[in-house]
């Protein structure tokens, strides 16, 4: 199994990762497709070779064709939307905020799978790429369409995790090079 793979390479000084690692992916409660879908949209965010190669054939073979494409879709759409969204409210001009953004996110309309789960994989991206107003905005559709607290805090407890992983894994791969 891919997940043994990537916690065992997880150094010693970082035995909580490794722990954490196997709790929000092995003892997950989240439906299959939500898990999967949050695991590969996290792994592709999360710009770690290692993660990504050790994890997305397990996510290919959990999630649907549609599925699988929404993920990648959500973690795609989001590195664009993040950087947008995150330098138009880091500004302090307000002006910018009035100005139409004049960017493509039909896949947000028509993401191929539930809108929830869409929804839920862009909120996980976007606790990775650090933008409060796209995780603000997840979050208000996610529980207007009934989506508990608990259920959005599994998804960035996931970004957390493979984005702790990915920084460990990368830089020891430097340093031991």
């Amino acid at each position: 199994m891919a997940l043994d793979e990537l916690k065992s390479a997880i150094p010693d000084f970082a035995k909580d990762l490794k722990l954490n690692l196997g709790s929000v992916i092995g003892n997950s409660e989240l439906p299959k497709q939500q898990l999967w879908g949050t695991v590969l949209a996290c792994a592709i965010a999360s710009r770690s070779p290692r993660v990504l190669k050790e994890l997305e054939p397990e996510a290919k073979a959990n999630l649907s064709p549609e599925a699988y494409t929404a993920a990648k879709s959500a973690a795609a759409i989001m590195a664009m939307n993040n950087v947008y969204y995150r330098t138009r409210h880091l500004l302090s001009d307000p002006e910018y905020g009035n100005l139409r953004a004049g960017l493509r996110m039909n896949v947000i309309g028509n993401p191929g799978v539930e809108k929830a789960d869409f929804e839920l994989w862009s909120l996980a991206v976007s606790a990775i790429n650090g933008c409060g107003m796209c995780l603000d905005s997840h979050e208000q559709v996610l529980r207007k369409a009934g989506v508990d607290r608990e259920t959005i805090q599994e998804a960035f407890k996931i970004a957390a995790v493979l984005q702790a992983v990915g920084a460990t894994l990368d830089s020891e791969a430097v340093l031991n090079g």
